[in-house]
């Protein structure tokens, strides 16, 4: 059986593994030969150009430092100050800095040039999202013929947000060095698609750029997930259960309402907090009887747009409070800091209502985890923006406008409203689905198409063929 490679922006850490992500790549790396490769979190004076390995709690994982102006060019300046938002459609937000660009190269290819001595013929890669499109362009001018999969997990642009990137043609002809990439949904695929069927050559300086050849490279959507059933067990856990105590200590009959997000523009925390004021305004019945409860740690804080972010949502808080609050009742609590998984859970079980509404968003786990975390007896009810992927999959989740604050405002209503006969079907409906697209399925059906010899899905590789050669 071929080894794995996996390659990603940061390599895994030691001690307990916080995410789903990276607990299922573990286990394909605990059940096959292979490594993990990417940088080591250290800045150096000079680039290195070798790899050196550490056993990482079982794992083989080879590393190379960066040089801080690489790093900042590659990681904060071109991957997310253009890309990120760029991808999630906030063009508003995007920073033009051209030097990025070059950074971003270098460093793929430094990538590329350390990790190349390492393969051997039939090794399978296995490249994890935007940081690293650039890799199998660079592996492949240096010779690599090897099988090479790429995996997004952020949304995928729309044409218009894709041509308002710089540098996007190359970008696009670095994914068509790939044998196969993965997409969260299929409105992403959709959007890839069109942009393979409707490229538009450039005539900047008088010069028309070549129509990228898709042909052989296959495109499809493989929806991630979380392990629901991991989570119905961390949900009763003894942490699990202590959080649950605690909390309903302070809440007394108080319904909660939970929001778990990293402090993100993408994940329309101001608009929640005021769709939730409405729902207050608007029901005065419901105050006193209901706490949203909204866990946000922070993230890329040195970028100014995430600093603008928290400050915006930290006066709308304050707004809520002071409009709502009573000496005896508090109708939010806003916490900056990030729990442990069984924490989690617990919280994720408490709520009555999981309130996941970000204004684009590639798949978002929150919401598998809220699903698995609920008690069978007696469900929460998921309200969940359709423009994140796993909107695709959940259609019995109450699907809303994240930028339609009324709407949002009702679904809260409708689902602390919801019979519970309701709630159980549609939570019912809900987990089949979660555990049908697990995160150990999605590893699975990636690397089962990967595989050299694999076969492509029928009508994919044609309409991306017919495309190129329009």
């Amino acid at each position: 059986m071929s080894r794995i490679v996996i390659v990603s922006n940061r390599t895994p850490g030691k001690g307990p593994v916080a995410g789903g992500l990276a607990v299922a790549l573990r286990k394909v790396l605990s059940e096959r030969e292979g490594f993990w490769f990417g940088w080591s979190g250290k800045l150096t004076e000079q680039p290195a150009r070798e790899a050196r390995f550490e056993d990482i709690d079982g794992l083989q994982v080879g590393q190379i430092d960066l040089t801080r102006d690489d790093h900042h060019a590659y990681y904060a300046g071109f991957s997310n100050s253009i890309l990120w938002p760029s991808f999630h459609l906030r063009l508003d937000l995007a920073t033009i800095e051209s030097h990025w660009y070059e950074g971003y190269r270098r460093v793929n290819h430094q990538f590329a040039r350390a990790l190349l001595p390492l393969l051997k013929p039939d090794d399978v890669i296995w490249v994890h999202d935007y940081h690293l499109i650039p890799l199998a362009s660079e592996l492949r001018a240096l010779g690599a013929r090897n099988r090479i999969g790429f995996y997004l997990h952020i949304p995928f642009p729309t044409a218009d947000a894709l041509y308002a990137i710089p540098h996007h043609e190359e970008l696009m002809r670095d994914l068509s060095r790939y044998d196969l990439v993965g997409m969260q949904a299929r409105r992403d695929v959709a959007a890839f698609t069109e942009f393979a069927e409707h490229q538009m050559p450039s005539t900047f300086g008088g010069h028309r750029s070549e129509t990228i050849d898709f042909s052989r490279t296959e495109v499809d959507a493989f929806p991630i997930g979380s392990d629901p059933d991991a989570f119905a067990r961390l949900s009763v856990s003894p942490a699990g259960t202590k959080m649950v105590h605690r909390m309903k200590r302070a809440l007394g009959d108080q319904r909660l309402i939970l929001g778990v997000d990293r402090l993100d523009y993408s994940k329309g925390l101001p608009q929640r907090v005021e769709a939730y004021e409405k729902l207050l305004a608007n029901n005065a019945r419901l105050r006193r009887s209901v706490h949203l409860l909204q866990v946000a740690p922070p993230s890329r804080d040195s970028i100014k747009e995430y600093q603008e972010t928290s400050d915006t949502l930290d006066a709308m808080c304050g707004r809520v409070m002071g409009h709502f609050a009573e000496p005896d009742w508090q109708p939010l609590t806003y916490v900056k800091r990030a729990y442990g998984q069984p924490s989690l859970a617990g919280l994720y079980r408490l709520a009555k209502v999981g309130l996941v509404t970000p204004l684009r968003d590639g798949m978002n786990l929150v919401a598998h985890e809220y699903v698995g975390s609920q008690n069978p007896a007696d469900p929460g009810v998921l309200v969940l923006s359709r423009f994140a992927g796993a909107a695709e999959i959940f259609p019995e989740a109450l699907l809303v406008n994240p930028f339609d604050t009324d709407e949002t405002a009702e679904a809260l209503r409708i689902a602390l409203d919801m019979p519970i006969e309701e709630r159980q079907q549609r939570w019912q409906a809900l987990m089949n689905a979660a555990k049908h697209h697990n995160v150990d399925n999605w590893a699975a059906s990636f690397l089962d198409r990967l595989a050299p010899g694999s076969m492509p899905q029928s009508g994919t590789r044609d309409i991306l063929y017919l495309a190129s050669v329009a």
